[in-house]
């Protein structure tokens, strides 16, 4: 099931995205017991797509996979690298990346599988981990990379309005394995690697996090990104793509 977050009317809704067009539910998916479909298909041209959850925080994972943190000239960390971004960071689906005219010179894309919280969860265990998750999105971990060296921690280089793109949706049947994730800008392939080499599987990010913060309902987890980083302009199409899971597409400007 693809659950979608959007707004028709003026209103906010979610639905279940279909080939047709999309269900409006009866109520949220976090709101727990089953999900019902109100019945009618809305056509994609009525409505508008939003982020396809409402985090508490969105917690990113950094050096993830150790091709990238090779590029960059660091080290494969030993535990899990942690950091925040704000929530005022997100963007929707064929949103618009703002670059930070004037404060950065060196905006780059990250292309990273999402991971949605589905309940309130702290100190889990591993192999309870999918308990815990809702299910999966797609994420551009945008990134101001000449203030992240600047400021050596990635809290403002990562914090900008609009450096979150997410969706189009959650699904809740996507299994990671060994899904190619690769990110195109212009439709030049810039990153092309597989989940499989992500160094801290998802089910232990979830329970190592689980045991440093509460992770609440609509919580998204950023899993890192793999080699192949680089530079986004004004005019760019950025597209990050997951095999089994969809595309999330941005365009960039100033």
């Amino acid at each position: 099931m693809r659950l979608c977050r959007f707004t028709v009317l003026g209103r906010h809704r979610w639905g279940i995205h279909t080939a047709e067009g999309v269900q409006p539910l009866a109520r949220s998916p976090f709101d727990g017991g089953p999900v019902e479909p109100s019945g009618e298909v809305l056509p994609f041209d009525a409505l508008t797509f939003e982020v396809p959850t409402t985090p508490s925080k969105i917690i990113g994972i950094g050096r993830n996979y150790a091709d990238h943190a090779k590029e960059l000239g660091n080290d494969v960390p030993p535990e899990p690298l942690i950091f925040l971004k704000p929530p005022s960071s997100l963007l929707p689906h064929e949103g618009v990346i703002r670059c930070p005219l004037g404060q950065s010179e060196l905006v780059h894309h990250e292309a990273e599988l999402g991971v949605v919280i589905a309940r309130t969860t702290r100190n889990i265990d591993e192999a309870d981990a999918a308990s815990a998750i809702l299910g999966y999105t797609l994420v551009n971990d945008v990134t101001a990379r000449d203030l992240q060296r600047k400021d050596v921690q990635f809290t403002r280089a990562k914090g900008f309005d609009t450096f979150c793109p997410v969706g189009p949706w959650i699904d809740t049947a996507f299994a990671p394995g060994d899904q190619r994730i690769w990110l195109t800008v212009n439709g030049e392939t810039r990153q092309d690697a597989h989940l499989s080499q992500m160094i801290f599987k998802v089910p232990f990010l979830v329970a190592y996090l689980s045991r440093i913060m509460t992770l609440e309902r609509g919580d998204l987890i950023a899993t890192g990104t793999p080699a192949g980083v680089g530079p986004l302009v004004a005019g760019d199409r950025v597209e990050v793509h997951i095999d089994g899971l969809g595309t999330l597409s941005n365009s960039v400007d100033l």
